[in-house]
């Protein structure tokens, strides 16, 4: 009876892989046949942008400084290098980012066929839409597994790096209920909360080596490029949150969003309306598993290279926001929170986010992830008074959407979610 019912959990387990695999094998063979450079680009030996080309691009910078009416004697910086971390708030990131550039006609640095650079392998600039070496963009925005040399050869010397991090147990959480459906090892897990049963035993449903598994295990760490399966006292992990150190010039705390945003348009200087928003890619709150303090030191102690990484720049944060000023601060933040709720009630119809299923446009219609419809979006106004019509519809926008605006070609991504919603 007992080798019966494996036996009938082992086939069932197998037909489950079998889609993924087929969906996973076929994603790679068209992307690897459109794009045979892969494997050859690392070999170029092409320097960091040339200046006379990153000169050509300070022409935007120029007039900026021109029509900024703030008083400041800075100008605002156009050339980011912005290292979208996952579930950590920086999907709402990346469409200040999208709005900025487009505003004032910047050279993205994007994707081609897809919405991220190739993760999870390691950045590569020959994954540029159009690459040619030499090449020298203002903003690179999009997923990658991070490389520094690489980023570094497509931007300016001037260019500002920026990046968020998020609490690991609350990362960890949306990770699991995000990514679990695409992590086989998770998918033999038994019981109702099965966030849980993973973190009372995680090694008898991880490894290494499986397929997907960084999503279960310090997933920061390997977002930056790093080994997500140091212990957090491992020497490695210490050396590699002071390289990060040395390369971003601010983290950005996604518990801290709105103060975060101020540091943000005061490193960069840009003004209030450029980095107004609309929380995007946010859950329903049915879907959020709610821990104890007993699973969140288990969370934070499968996920102990993220805690110190998390630790270690939250820590300057806050010394940011002293060196700021804490006054200053709280009026910036309530100056923000006042003119999002200004641009809600202009733009929003209803109370605010709501369910997948009631999104009547599909423009606004977020990336679901595989087998759930868990992630809310927005209804716009009609009737918009046409000074907002256009700035409301942008903010509103999810990132595949903008992504296409900005004439990003999406046919893998978009291959890759009719496959999804034709086999869940």
């Amino acid at each position: 009876m007992m080798s019966s019912l494996k036996r009938s959990k082992y086939i069932a387990l197998v037909r489950m892989l079998i889609p993924w695999i087929l969906l996973t094998n076929v994603v790679l063979v068209l992307y690897c046949v459109t794009n045979p450079s892969q494997g050859t680009m690392r070999e170029l030996q092409v320097d960091t942008c040339p200046l006379s080309v990153a000169k050509s691009l300070r022409k935007s910078s120029m007039v900026l400084a021109d029509t900024s009416t703030s008083g400041e004697e800075c100008s605002p910086k156009v050339n980011i290098m912005f290292m979208k971390t996952h579930k950590t708030a920086s999907s709402t990131i990346l469409n200040i980012l999208f709005r900025f550039g487009e505003k004032h006609e910047l050279k993205f640095a994007f994707p081609d066929g897809r919405n991220d650079f190739f993760y999870p392998s390691p950045f590569l600039r020959s994954q540029v839409k159009n690459y040619r070496p030499g090449d020298c963009f203002n903003i690179v925005c999009n997923h990658m597994r991070f490389s520094h040399e690489e980023v570094a050869k497509l931007l300016p010397p001037d260019a500002m790096y920026i990046t968020i991090l998020r609490n690991p147990v609350d990362l960890f959480e949306s990770s699991f209920h995000y990514y679990h459906r695409a992590v086989p090892f998770t998918w033999s897990i038994s019981g109702e909360n099965k966030l849980a049963e993973f973190l009372n035993n995680p090694l008898a449903y991880y490894s290494p080596e499986a397929f997907n598994s960084f999503y279960l295990k310090n997933m920061l760490f390997f977002d930056f490029g790093f080994d997500n399966n140091l212990e957090a006292d491992d020497p490695h992990v210490i050396r590699s949150i002071h390289y990060l150190s040395k390369r971003f010039n601010l983290v950005l705390i996604a518990e801290y969003f709105d103060e975060s945003l101020i540091l943000l348009k005061d490193l960069l200087c840009w003004t209030m309306e450029d980095i107004l928003y609309f929380t995007l890619n946010a859950r329903k709150s049915s879907m959020v598993s709610k821990l104890d303090s007993r699973m969140r030191a288990k969370a934070l102690q499968w996920n102990g290279a993220d805690w110190k990484l998390y630790q270690y720049f939250n820590a300057t944060f806050w010394a940011r926001v002293e060196t700021y000023g804490r006054e200053r601060m709280e009026k910036e933040v309530y100056e923000l929170r006042k003119k999002n709720t200004e641009m809600k009630n202009i733009c929003i119809k209803g109370a605010g986010a709501v369910e997948a299923q009631k999104i009547q446009d599909r423009r606004f219609l977020p990336w679901q992830p595989v087998g759930e419809k868990s992630i809310l979006g927005y209804n716009m106004k009609k009737h918009i008074d046409p000074r907002f019509e256009t700035i409301c519809e942008k903010m509103l926008t999810p990132e595949i959407q903008y992504l296409s605006d900005l004439g990003v070609s999406l046919w893998l991504t978009k291959l890759w979610g009719w496959l999804i919603d034709y086999f869940y």
